[in-house]
């Protein structure tokens, strides 16, 4: 009798299966746990949007009206003046690249400011997951009020929406 180092056919094939179910539970987690990370992160995005509105507005970058108020900025790209990204020649962004280009930690961000020519000086930002239902599920949006609201069931959320807790 002969015998051979090394596993049976058999035996590779019972570890291949337990890898497979072990995989089969772990990804959904996985998943869920990258949605959850993603949705915190558009959270804080909005947060650090909200703090970057007041400090621009405070600032009196754009002032349409010339009423000695600041207006509100938009986001955009480092070098566009107005914008969260470069409010002004020789001053400090108040949001990074990443967030100032729109899209971040799976979501994307859109700020609106409101005419501020007419004296509507508000402001709404919100974020939508890129890919629903992969990169998040909730939808969310602030306005001036910086009051983050959501919804869960893929409408668009607005000022009547659910706040965060």
């Amino acid at each position: 009798m002969r015998h051979e180092k090394g596993f049976t056919l058999i035996e590779l094939m019972i570890v291949v299966a337990v890898i497979a179910i072990i995989a089969a539970i772990a990804i959904p987690n996985l998943l869920r746990s990258r949605m959850s990370a993603n949705e915190a992160g558009a959270i804080g995005a909005l947060r650090t949007i909200s703090n970057a509105e007041v400090q621009f507005q405070t600032g009196g970058f754009v002032d349409a009206d010339a009423d000695n108020v600041g207006d509100f900025a938009v986001l955009g790209p480092v070098g566009v003046v107005g914008t969260l990204a470069n409010p002004a020649a020789g001053t400090e962004p108040f949001v990074d690249n990443v967030l100032g280009s729109g899209a971040k930690s799976g979501y994307n961000f859109v700020v609106t400011p409101g005419n501020a020519a007419v004296g509507d000086e508000v402001y709404t930002a919100t974020a939508d997951p890129i890919t629903a239902g992969r990169t998040g599920t909730r939808r969310f949006f602030m306005d001036n009020s910086a009051v983050i609201r959501f919804t869960a069931d893929g409408t668009a959320p607005n000022a009547a929406s659910m706040p965060i807790q």
